[in-house]
This record gives structure tokens, sequence and C-alpha cells, in this order.
């Protein structure tokens, strides 16, 4: 039996340093996201990552538990990050352009970010992190280079 406030030391660190990670992964990815005045910015995709990084963790204990497959987090994760993103696109009628959705790509990277930060999978978060900037940086400023060509 379990007492209320019966802590291992250890495993409150590892949680702490998991979703210490993935909050840092999502500032980093929001950070950018905000500097662009996007509707998710620094909170939403800091907050997301911290989520996915959160019921990730709260599954774990389950692991080789008799019917319970802690992989279905990870999808629905995944399904529930694509409500959220469908929010955040809009589809402009005076230009008929359809915008955010590099920002609900972004919110989906960020879930992953959470998922890699849950699972210790550190190398591979500050790749996703890393990769994940970069690619709204530069591409973003070719894009409006693009967009100021038509």
């Amino acid at each position: 039996m379990t007492e209320l406030f019966a802590y291992d030391a250890a495993e409150v660190a590892d949680f702490a340093l998991k979703v210490g990670l993935a909050t840092l992964a999502g500032l980093l990815i929001g950070l950018e996201r905000e500097y662009k005045g996007k509707s998710a910015g620094l909170k939403t995709n800091t907050l997301v990552s911290i989520g996915a990084s959160v019921y990730v963790l709260i599954s774990l204990p389950f692991y080789g538990e008799e019917f319970a497959d802690i992989t279905r987090v990870l999808g629905q994760v995944v399904t529930g990050i694509g409500f959220l993103g469908a929010g955040v696109i809009l589809q402009k009628e005076k230009e008929d352009r359809i915008k955010g959705l590099t920002t609900a790509a972004t919110l989906w990277c960020s879930a992953g970010a959470g998922c890699l930060a849950a699972t210790a999978m550190f190398v591979e978060l500050g790749i996703l992190t890393f990769l994940v900037v970069i690619i709204n940086i530069v591409f973003g400023y070719i894009d409006s280079r693009i967009e100021g060509i038509k």
C-alpha cells in the first residue's frame, strides 16, 4: 500500500528532469512562433509539450501490466493535438488562402518533444527541438521571400 506523501526522491527528480526538458523544448519552439506573432506561441507550445510529457509519464508505470498498452497514450496525444491544431488553422476569405498550417504542425512537434522527454530520449529531443526551430526560421524567411516575388 502506498502512503500519501511517501515519494522516492529519485522518482521525483526523474519526473522534474523530464518535465523540465519538455518545458525547455516547448519554450524554445514557442519562442520563434511568439516572435512571429502567431496565435499559438510561447505559452501554447510550452503547455502542449508539458502536457504530452505528463500524459506519457502517467502511462509509464503501467508498462507490462496485463491489458495495458501504454503506446495507446502516444496515439491519443497525437489525436488530441490534431484537434488543437485544427483550432489554429483558418481560411482567409479575402486572400483565398489557408493560414495556420505551420503553427498547427509546430504544435504537433511540440507534443512530440514532450513525448520524447517523457521517454528519456534526450538526444532525440535536442535534435527535434533544433530542427523545428531552424526549419521555422529558415523556411519562414524563404517563404516570405517567395511571397514577395509573387
